[in-house]
């Protein structure tokens, strides 16, 4: 009862976050309610085209929620309880205001892209930067999320092989990516969404009802990790699209773009970050709870497979480690039975695909407004999303734990980027900007502690020497903010967008 418990006060904790500190960040902001918004000033039929506010908050919903909340969880329950303070602490503190103030900040220049608002408050070799850390990680999150539901799609239908699954999917992203947005994505999302809710829903009502303990384990310094991987800074990058997510900051402004009503901003995009924390502590919950339980997978000649008569069962916990889309459907199989989990493991499989089709579509678009190329007719949109399709292919011969692990690293530098945006935003504007230096400060220290300590993607040096790097780069950064000259906007007059670039 005690982990039931738990359970309930980390949901109802994530709701009061939105009621509470979304309103606060609201006000914080200063949003205004009564402007004008881009698909009113700048309609084109094709990327600025306004939807349905509650289309754009599903969009958004599935645009956010890919494998992190799912994978990420799963893999975070390795360290233990303390997966659910970062998920509940980190999803209203940073991902939602992260979020929000993004899509707020794109609003007010017309729907523009991250690129473009990061050069405009931090200047312009920043802008040029976080272009290409852009499109590096959309691309890596188009191969991510293509290799990723293939493989749990392979296993669902067995009749086609993952690389078949892969051809399908990609052919779907580019029509999403080429297509106005009202045409795919504005109609299979509603779809793809009543799918997401039954997966949430299902598991969340099942696991209680079910033979297994909810949360045995409340001890929060509890890290049962195989490879000994330390809670700092290792979870903050593991859990990252159900706390905070850089990739967010590229959706937002899409979808701003389709949003008729500025008064409702908040309602979409904190809401749909709050949203997405709630499916990130049910697959946490599920994950610390079936952690210790055996499944009927096993480990043979280096690969995972179907438990077989003498074979050696894994646990939970290990199968979440060596192959995360196993464990989805042994969770969905174990507390939903065989035609609930079918059903479940397609809510997991649209999460990625919904967040890999608008990813590229993001692409396409920061690359047009670099090159002020104008999206209106099809022949340009095709110009640049081919080759872009064309280096996914490319990178997906790559080792999918590879791409894994930078796409997790590059996506928290990007969330740094943003928050010191939104930061130098604010203290322009003599608001109080600390609602986002404070989370950029500890973003920014987990990913230079990351990156100096990881084992696999980093430099591998020393636990005390990473850290105290990493503590005095983000004092550098929180200096350099508070020492720079208050101002609306740095370098308006070089960052001002002209026709065919964000404000297009």
């Amino acid at each position: 009862m005690t982990g039931l418990l738990t359970f309930g006060l980390c949901g109802l904790l994530l709701i009061v976050g939105y009621a509470v500190y979304g309103r606060v960040a609201e006000r914080i902001y200063g949003v205004r309610k009564d402007r004008a918004m881009p698909c009113a000033t700048h309609e084109d039929g094709v990327d600025y085209v306004r939807m349905p506010s509650w289309r754009v908050f599903l969009v958004q919903l599935l645009n956010i929620a890919g494998l992190g909340p799912v994978f990420g969880a799963l893999a975070g329950c390795l360290y233990g309880p303390a997966a659910l303070v970062w998920i509940v602490v980190g999803c209203i503190f940073v991902g939602a205001v992260h979020d929000f103030m993004a899509a707020v900040m794109s609003a007010e220049h017309d729907g523009a892209n991250m690129p473009y608002l990061v050069g405009r408050y931090l200047g312009s070799s920043c802008r040029h930067a976080l272009r290409v850390v852009c499109v590096g990680l959309l691309l890596m999150v188009g191969v991510v999320f293509t290799m990723g539901p293939a493989g749990m799609l392979h296993a669902l239908v067995g009749s086609l092989s993952s690389e078949v699954w892969c051809i399908i999917i990609l052919v779907y992203y580019l029509l999403a990516t080429i297509l106005p947005i009202n045409t795919i994505i504005g109609k299979v999302y509603p779809i793809f969404g009543a799918f997401f809710l039954f997966m949430v829903a299902g598991l969340a009502i099942a696991l209680p009802l079910s033979e297994y303990t909810v949360l045995p384990v409340m001890d929060v310094t509890d890290n049962v990790h195989p490879q000994g991987l330390p809670v700092w800074p290792m979870i903050f990058v593991t859990i990252a699209c159900g706390a905070v997510s850089g990739f967010h900051a590229t959706q937002s402004p899409m979808m701003v773009r389709c949003l008729g009503e500025a008064r409702l901003m908040r309602p979409v995009f904190y809401g749909a970050m709050i949203t997405e924390g709630l499916v990130a502590l049910v697959w946490a919950t599920v994950g610390l709870s079936l952690r210790e339980v055996a499944t009927d997978y096993m480990m043979a000649g280096g690969a995972v497979e179907r438990l077989t008569k003498g074979g050696k069962a894994l646990s939970f916990g290990q199968l979440s480690l060596l192959n995360p889309a196993a464990a989805v459907n042994a969770a969905c199989s174990m507390l939903l039975g065989p035609v609930g989990a079918a059903v479940a493991v397609l809510g997991v499989v649209v999460l990625p695909i919904t967040s890999g089709d608008t990813a590229m579509r993001s692409c396409r678009l920061i690359l047009a407004d670099a090159l002020h190329l104008p999206q209106q007719r099809l022949s340009k949109r095709l110009m640049l999303a081919l080759p872009l399709f064309a280096v996914v292919v490319v990178i997906a011969q790559l080792d999918f734990g590879v791409i894994w692990r930078y796409f997790g690293w590059a996506n928290q530098v990007l969330a740094c980027f943003t928050l010191w945006s939104i930061a130098a935003c604010l203290r322009g504007r003599r608001r109080c900007h600390w609602i986002a230096t404070l989370p950029a400060i500890f973003m920014t220290a987990v990913c230079v502690a990351y990156l100096l300590e990881s084992k696999d993607c980093g430099i591998c040096v020393s636990p005390t020497l990473g850290n105290a790097v990493a503590g005095g780069v983000s004092v550098l950064c929180c200096v350099l903010l508070l020492s720079s000259p208050r101002s609306d906007a740095h370098d308006v007059a070089q960052d001002q967008p002209s026709e065919g670039s964000e404000s297009v």
